[in-house]
């Protein structure tokens, strides 16, 4: 088959997770900074390149990577590098043109590929590797330890230059939403999920066992992939019941329902043009090309938001790319969601149009951030590999990812497959998409950006300064280590139907969120900001 010789294609993907060493094994300062995981992330992608290849010679890959363009990282967050890109790139021997570093963003991996597509797909680019890793489990380790052993990771100069910054640079909530205590994701994906459950009309028991085995389903995938960080199936009950070993974080979420930072891992992947591939004599059956992406937000602060249980942006953004790939969801064989939590899982799939409980057809290929592991920014690295190896294993099928950054705010899309997109001229239906989308296509890659029509759906108007009678719309119940909630963060509409927030910190009231239905409770909402529910 012919087809555009600017045409992006995968060619090389790599996975590293540095797993903890057995009891007395080792020393912390002994185990890899992220510098060197990218490293050996990028040489597992060359070798990739060329399949089984004795004695790691990957002729394909190492003529590929050294001639790369452009090197982009996802940028760790356990460790701050004045230019990660340098220090790769010095290590594997060779100079890039461009290095990139992303900003904080689950979605920036996904939103990486597709500009790089776009840009191979122009003719702007021939060859780029992108890469990231974090080593959270290693620095937190060693602040635990009692030696509090020095790590002995790069400290690049002060006059090191800085690399291009990809990415959305911006705060992902208000100073009225910070003041309440709305400034992790872990007390903010909570407001998703309890929103949910009153929409769903479940009761909490109910719920509790609806995401038990949602993610659950995620860790029997996790037990088969042998990059995970955690390769054992657990049952709902494992999984959504508090104990000492899975202790309650922030109510309905368990430890073993949130995103699994404490990881050592690093990903890596090589993206090229259809004529650098055969050029450097890339065997046909590695491509995979991306077909389709899409990158939307939704109304950005949460304030803004016309409701907790659903994204606009994915729906919009998903249903924007299939148009482009000229497919349907039902012809996507393949799915991995971006799953920093159950509510984000649960909304994607509702907006794309898929069940969350097919066991036919899982919604991850990793095992999710709980399982597979969430290191850092670059999640999505690893969920692009592990797609790779399954769409490779399975010719001629689909497969969709998402990414998402900050609290549900911004979201990514990509579509691959193993065979190439539609020829010049005969491709997407520019109609099917939302009034105002923004489309741009370039060697069979097409891109999406249907801002436009996102940006002009109904919002919410908050009220900072709201007192008086207000109604619950949802809420997130933190809980201290010693197993009892401390303080709740509380969405509230006013009578006119704005938003504020508010707290609750009265013990008798905070029992109440995590036993009763609290969406939709009665409250009045006191000018200290604590809300006294009825």
């Amino acid at each position: 088959m012919r087809f555009d010789p600017n045409t992006p294609v995968v060619v090389g993907v790599g996975q590293v997770s540095n797993l903890p060493h057995s009891e007395g094994e080792g020393s912390l300062a002994d185990r890899p900074e992220p510098i060197g995981l990218m490293v050996e992330a990028v040489e597992a992608a060359i070798e990739d390149c060329d399949g089984v290849c004795p004695g790691g010679a990957a002729p394909a890959g190492r003529a590929l990577t050294g001639r790369a363009e452009s090197l982009r990282v996802a940028n760790p967050l356990s460790w701050h590098y004045a230019n990660p890109g340098d220090l790769v790139a010095e290590a594997l021997g060779i100079e890039p043109a461009q290095v990139m570093v992303t900003t904080t963003g689950g979605n920036n991996p996904q939103r990486m590929v597709n500009a790089t597509a776009l840009a191979i797909g122009r003719g702007e680019l021939d060859v780029a590797v992108l890469v990231g890793a974090d080593c959270v489990y290693t620095q937190a380790a060693a602040r635990r330890h009692p030696d509090r052993p020095v790590l002995p990771w790069t400290v690049q100069p002060a006059d090191t230059g800085p690399a291009l910054t990809f990415g959305t640079d911006r705060r992902g909530s208000t100073d009225a939403e910070e003041e309440r205590g709305l400034d992790l994701p872990i007390h903010t994906f909570p407001l998703f999920e309890n929103a949910l459950r009153a929409e769903a009309g479940r009761s909490l028991e109910g719920h509790r066992l609806h995401i038990g085995s949602l993610w659950s389903r995620f860790s029997e995938v996790a037990a088969g992939n042998p990059h995970a960080w955690l390769r054992e199936a657990r049952t709902a009950d494992e999984v959504a019941t508090a104990s000492a070993a899975n202790r309650m974080i922030d109510y309905p979420y368990t430890k073993l329902l949130t995103a699994n930072m404490q990881v050592d891992q690093g990903a890596a992947v090589i993206l090229c043009s259809a004529s650098a591939a055969e050029a450097a004599g890339v065997p046909r059956d590695r491509w995979i090309f991306p077909l389709a992406g899409a990158d939307t937000e939704d109304h950005w602060f949460l304030s803004h938001r016309a409701d907790f249980h659903s994204s606009p942006a994915i729906r919009l953004g998903g249903s924007s790319a299939l148009s482009l790939a000229g497919v349907t969801i039902d012809q996507v064989a393949h799915l991995d969601l971006y799953s920093c939590f159950p509510s984000a899982v649960q909304i994607a799939a509702a907006e794309l149009g898929l069940p969350d409980d097919d066991p036919a057809r899982p919604l991850t290929v990793t095992g999710g951030l709980t399982f597979g592991g969430g290191p850092g920014n670059n999640y999505g690295t690893h969920a692009l590999a592990a797609m790779v190896g399954t769409l490779r294993a399975d010719p001629g099928s689909l497969g969709l990812a998402t990414g998402l950054g900050w609290y549900m705010s911004t979201h990514s899309i990509g579509i691959f497959g193993t065979d190439p997109g539609p020829p010049p001229g005969t491709g997407p239906d520019a109609a099917r998409l939302p009034d105002g989308t923004v489309v741009e296509s370039a060697g069979g890659f097409s891109w999406a950006d249907p801002q436009a029509a996102v940006g002009g759906l109904p919002q919410c108007s908050p009220d900072a300064d709201a007192q008086g009678e207000v109604t619950v719309e949802t809420y997130s119940v933190a809980y201290g280590r010693e197993g009892s909630p401390e303080r709740a963060v509380v969405a509230c509409r006013t009578p006119e139907g704005r938003r504020a927030w508010a707290n609750v910190t009265e013990p008798d009231h905070l029992a109440v969120l995590v036993t009763e239905e609290g969406c939709g409770r009665l409250g009045t909402l006191r000018a200290d900001g604590e809300i006294d529910l009825r």
